[in-house]
Formats: structure tokens, sequence, C-alpha cells
């Protein structure tokens, strides 16, 4: 398979997540990966709450290998707000619905 710029995230030396860089979406900083780039077997749900003013409703995921634990390290949107939905569409013309993003201690990386 041939990417023009293949982007992944790793979490204690195993890909967690790979995708083309044209099918991530860039909001604030982070890099959200498509739900099918994205290796299920290493999220965990955690009961941490948080709404973001402008997406909505999060949902943080421990990431999860083995032994080794990050807390929260990965979090998503499953129904943002509407008007949010718009503001990314007309950034990069998708829907952020389910889209992985992660904090630092998962390294993404071209």
């Amino acid at each position: 398979m041939l990417y023009d710029e293949y982007m992944k995230a790793t979490f204690n030396d195993k890909t967690i997540a790979e995708a083309d860089k044209a099918d991530l979406i860039y909001i604030e900083g982070n890099w959200y990966f498509p739900p099918s780039a994205v290796k299920q077997e290493f999220l965990e749900k955690s009961d941490t709450p948080y709404t973001c003013p402008w997406k909505g409703v999060c949902q943080y995921f421990d990431v999860v290998d083995g032994d080794k634990t990050a807390k929260d390290c990965a979090w998503s949107y499953p129904e943002p707000l509407k008007t949010a939905i718009e503001i990314v569409k007309n950034s990069s013309g998708k829907d952020f619905s389910n889209y992985v993003a992660f904090y630092q201690q998962v390294t993404v990386a071209e």
C-alpha cells in the first residue's frame, strides 16, 4: 500500500493507529485518526468526564499495552455538537465524530 504522507501513533513500541495523513483531521494542535485506523484493542474507555465548550462531550480512553497504561491518553467525540462538525467540515471537509486523538505519551509522527 502506498501513502503520500503516512502517519502513525505508537505506544510502548507498538503501532496503535496508522493512516494516510489525508485521512486525518488536524484540530487545535492534535491529529485525529479515523476510527477505522485505530486498533481498538489498545483502548479502554475511561470514566473521566469532560465537555469541550465548542466540540461537546468527550470520551476519554486509557491506552493499554500489557502492564503499561497511559491514563486518559486518547480521546474522541462520539457525538460532537452540530456547530463543531460544521466548523471542522468547513476546514477539512470531514465529520470528526469518533475520530481519535492522543496525548504526548503516544507518539504521533510521519
